[in-house]
């Protein structure tokens, strides 16, 4: 096993036994119970979102957000939150349990309405900023918000909800005419639990309807606590870096990772957090790193793949960046050794690790020794998670099997909205999570194989499109590529790939079988071929929308 990766009890994953500076301190780990079950645990930590903004307020006059050209301090913040909470109480008597739904590109407005909203004990339904029309009336329709809140831009995809007792508002009047006379002032004393709903996030949709997962207070603090311990233990046996910690964020808000891994983080931290507003654009990404001295990129592959390869990637001062991360699972070997060629510095620090929505973004994260040891795998799991293989009888596998992927920890979401069918769907005895994903443990470590849907099933043999996906990407001419199976009479599936290549670059079907052929077994390798010539169509969150590619469909989501 490798040195650290976890401890393996025959059917169980979990953080490695050792010795931390951080025992009987501020990250001790503990044993509690959390609705019913006894997990492992942070024994300090915000029980809350207002006691999180209360915390951050300690952070004082230094830089907390900076949107483009617009920033804020930690006592701005703070003020501005407040007073924006006082406001939502007074004006459209928002309580308690009350529903509050956010539509919007990332924004300093998102953010303080998002902490007001849930410093209040309301909970806030995260919309979809990419979604259209249609996709906005149906989040509204099952989550029955007492009040919408959308910005400029996306004012006019919101139906006309007169009849139904919903009030809408644009979300930067209602901010900036709530933060006006922002003054010194505490937050409502309002009682708000561990376990009561914070927040509706929607699952990805990139098969069918989302759901709507309800992460409570308690979910919201894990994943930041997690970051915390890490920069603590690195702290410990590291020289503090040149600069001061600095995150830049590339995803929206809406999502598990811009919101657990981004807002959060940065408010449990006392770290500034640099936000790109509207469409991705390489350029500016440079511009603020230089501009602000940012120490990490918290990306997802695709962004990352894009920023390493811009023409303008060394026309800029990016020396402040000394890591690179992001979420999802592991990264293709192609793109960690493109971090490791062209951001050195950040290349001896990447990290990126598995997980969902459902489970507050917790589960593995590979970095350090085992990323070192074995790139190609998710990681060890995180603090107080818990990492199983199951097999189709829900017992757990042995080491090596292949299963699903379960999770189990104060990480795991409270429910599907209105859904209970599709929350016991995936949620078993002791509050184990079934991510639908496919993996094995080995060698204390989480190797996912790919989505149990994503499965391809040819002539009975078994094919996870991540294999044919990874190998395609290894290829210097090939910047995008979708696997995924296609009926056949004989076979019941065959294997097609839509792939995105360079730019005047010419590479036929021939080549492209023969790379993989020196890789992967005959079976794997697709027999059909589709060249694009456009960018693939993905989500907001960077998943590229296979059922668009598969059956010709619209994609639901606009372009920012």
């Amino acid at each position: 096993m490798i040195e650290d990766a976890g401890r393996f009890d025959g059917a169980t994953l979990i953080w490695p036994d050792r010795p931390s500076f951080h025992e009987d301190g501020p990250f001790e780990l503990v044993e509690q119970e959390v609705l019913g079950e006894r997990m492992t645990v942070f024994r300090h930590r915000p029980e809350n979102m207002k006691a999180l903004v209360e915390a951050a307020a300690l952070f004082g006059e230094r830089d907390a957000f900076v949107f483009e050209d617009e920033r804020v301090s930690f006592a701005g913040y703070h003020r501005q939150v407040a007073s924006m909470a006082r406001a939502l109480a007074e004006r459209h008597g928002i309580r308690k349990g009350d529903r509050v739904a956010l539509l919007g590109s990332n924004s300093l407005g998102w953010v303080v309405a998002f902490s007001a909203v849930t410093s209040l004990g309301a909970v806030v339904v995260a919309l979809n900023g990419w979604w259209v029309a249609s996709e906005i009336h149906y989040g509204i329709e099952l989550t029955r918000p007492k009040l919408v809140l959308a910005d400029r831009r996306r004012l006019s995809r919101v139906p006309d909800l007169t009849g139904e007792g919903v009030v809408v508002r644009e979300l930067e009047s209602e901010v900036a005419d709530s933060i006006r006379d922002a003054s010194v002032e505490p937050l409502p004393d309002v009682s708000v639990a561990e376990d009561d709903p914070a927040v509706i996030l929607f699952t990805s949709g990139t098969t069918g309807r989302p759901k709507g997962a309800v992460n409570s207070h308690r979910n919201l603090m894990v994943l930041a606590c997690c970051t915390a311990q890490a920069a603590g233990d690195a702290a410990a046996v590291t020289p503090p870096p040149a600069n001061e910690p600095c995150s830049l964020y590339l995803l929206p808000l809406f999502h598990v990772s811009g919101l657990h891994g981004g807002l959060i983080h940065t408010l449990l931290l006392g770290w500034k957090s640099v936000w790109i507003t509207g469409r991705f654009d390489e350029r500016r990404v440079y511009e603020l790193t230089a501009r602000e001295r940012v120490t990490t990129w918290s990306v997802v592959p695709a962004q990352l793949f894009r920023l390493l390869e811009h023409p303008a990637f060394s026309g800029f001062e990016l020396s402040s960046l000394v890591s690179v991360g992001g979420g999802g699972s592991a990264w293709p070997p192609s793109l960690s050794e493109s971090v490791k060629s062209r951001l050195p510095v950040a290349g001896a620090a990447m990290s990126f690790g598995f997980g969902q929505t459902e489970s507050s973004g917790m589960g593995t994260a590979n970095n350090g020794a085992p990323l070192i040891a074995c790139p190609e795998s998710a990681g060890r799991p995180r603090p107080t998670a818990e990492v199983q293989i199951r097999n189709e009888h829900d017992d757990p596998c042995s080491q090596g099997e292949e299963g699903e992927i379960c999770i189990r920890g104060p990480a795991v979401f409270l429910g599907y909205w209105d859904d209970p069918e599709a929350t016991d769907a995936v949620m078993s005895p002791g509050r184990w999570l079934h991510t639908g994903d496919i993996g094995t443990l080995r060698d204390g470590l989480l190797h996912v194989a790919g989505r149990r849907g994503d499965l391809i099933i040819r002539g009975g043999e078994n094919i996870y499109p991540a294999e044919i996906e990874a190998r395609l990407l290894a290829h210097p001419n090939v910047l995008e590529v979708a696997v995924f199976g296609v009926e056949d009479r004989v076979l019941g599936q065959e294997v097609k790939a839509v792939v995105r290549l360079e730019e005047d670059v010419s590479l036929d079907e021939p080549a492209l079988r023969e790379w993989l052929a020196k890789e992967l077994a005959a079976f794997k390798i697709p027999a059909y071929f589709e060249m694009a010539t456009q960018p693939l169509p993905r989500n907001a969150t960077g998943k590229i929308l296979k059922h668009v590619l598969k059956e010709g469909s619209e994609s639901i989501f606009e372009s920012e």
